[in-house]
């Protein structure tokens, strides 16, 4: 029987050309040219060229004898038979070796196409090592990012204060207690920090947890902090709190974060001011 319908098949195929075969079969399963175009992935132009024999049209001989294989898979046809065939054909047309174009295409096996789901679980990781950057970013430090902000950028001078109406001895003692004041660096939200003197010893290195704080030494010789959160910060100078180092969007470096330095900024004015005559 197996012998049979070997035979049977062979006396078809030699009964009709190629591209004949391919036409039938694909009728007989309902399919349309666009329909093998989306199974195989070749293009519509070639699976017709196929059909109507014009071998002229397509990039060549091996692209030729692929297309017409993934064809015969996909309507049922024995992709060995219909190859054999097709070389055969080409090769009473003249057809041995034209020279093949420089398309870069490659016929496909339908069950070689990736799923869907691996394309979104890609997308999922690609999204995840993103998000994973940007978390890491705000906590390590990049040195190409840092823009040193100089403590005396828009500062006031100390004797713009108006204290005319304060008596000598009330400012001299205010403003003392001020510049003396025990500065305290409390962590709102994870942050790393360094505080170091002006010769650039550490004082302070590590990440704070939101809640830890860090009390600047009294004696430390012009304490400066380097982090790359400063809106993750909250500043106090004697329970005072005084307005944040930065908004976050930049790394701030060599700022001073002694109580002289802070009360030197613009945007913090000295206790003193507030001070009224008895």
């Amino acid at each position: 029987m197996a012998e049979d319908s070997n035979d049977d098949e062979n006396v078809e195929l030699n009964l009709h050309n190629t591209g004949q075969l391919l036409r039938r079969a694909r009728e007989q399963k309902g399919l349309s040219l666009e329909d093998i175009a989306k199974k195989t992935r070749i293009p519509h132009r070639h699976l017709a060229s196929i059909e109507s024999g014009d071998f002229e049209a397509l990039p060549g001989r091996t692209y030729a004898i692929g297309f017409a294989k993934s064809y015969a898979r996909t309507v049922g046809l024995s992709d060995a038979s219909i190859g054999s065939q097709l070389r055969a054909e080409m090769d009473e047309q003249g057809h041995t070796a034209y020279p093949a174009e420089s398309s870069g295409y490659a016929p496909a096996n339908p069950s070689s196409i990736p799923p869907l789901y691996l394309a979104w679980t890609a997308g999922g990781i690609g999204i995840l090592v993103l998000v994973g950057y940007l978390v890491w970013r705000t906590l390590i430090l990049n040195p190409d990012d840092i823009a040193p902000l100089a403590e005396t950028e828009n500062a006031a001078p100390a004797e713009s204060v108006q204290t005319d109406s304060v008596p000598q001895n009330v400012q001299e003692s205010a403003t003392t207690a001020s510049i003396e004041g025990t500065v305290v660096l409390t962590a709102t939200e994870p942050v790393w920090m360094q505080i170091y003197d002006a010769e650039g010893k550490r004082l302070f290195e590590n990440e704070m947890a939101a809640g830890d704080t860090f009390t600047v030494p009294a004696d430390a010789d012009n304490p400066q902090i380097l982090t790359g959160r400063p809106d993750a910060l909250t500043v106090t100078i004697d329970g005072q709190v005084v307005p944040q180092l930065g908004t976050g969007e930049r790394t701030i470096k060599d700022v001073g974060v002694s109580a002289k330095a802070l009360l030197a900024r613009d945007n913090i004015r000295n206790p003193a001011a507030d001070l009224s005559p008895e």
